[in-house]
């Protein structure tokens, strides 16, 4: 993981390693801030779609049960996100380097869309 001082704030880049992960023990909310037309297409199983253009940072949860990484599709939305995060006052935020791109790319598991049915089905 990277850490990068922001004021008194620190911004978290995860490796998709690191997410999976942390993911899989229950230890974050994965937060997808795609467009709903990119989640309805293909998504990590579980993620909360939350697309950048509706987000509140204020309407948040507090990160003390579970951390908070935000994830998109390269990892430039999401961490915008972050970074807005971190302007309306969060102490720490997360946020998934290269996006959904490098966790497919590292062959996690996903859900797709088959494309001769439209139906969704796992891709692992």
């Amino acid at each position: 993981m990277k850490t990068e001082e922001v004021g008194r704030s620190t911004l978290e880049t995860w490796t998709v390693d690191e997410v999976q992960a942390a993911y899989s023990k229950g230890e974050i909310v994965l937060i997808d801030v795609r467009t709903p037309q990119e989640y309805m297409f293909e998504h990590i199983p579980g993620a909360l779609l939350l697309p950048m253009a509706f987000l509140e940072c204020a309407s948040l949860p507090g990160q003390s049960d579970k951390r908070i990484v935000f994830h998109c599709g390269s990892g430039v939305r999401s961490e915008k996100v972050a970074r807005k995060c971190i302007e309306e006052g969060f102490a720490r935020i997360a946020h998934m380097e290269g996006g959904f791109g490098a966790w497919k790319g590292a062959n996690k598991p996903y859900m797709g869309t088959n494309m001769a049915t439209g139906a969704p089905q796992m891709v692992k």
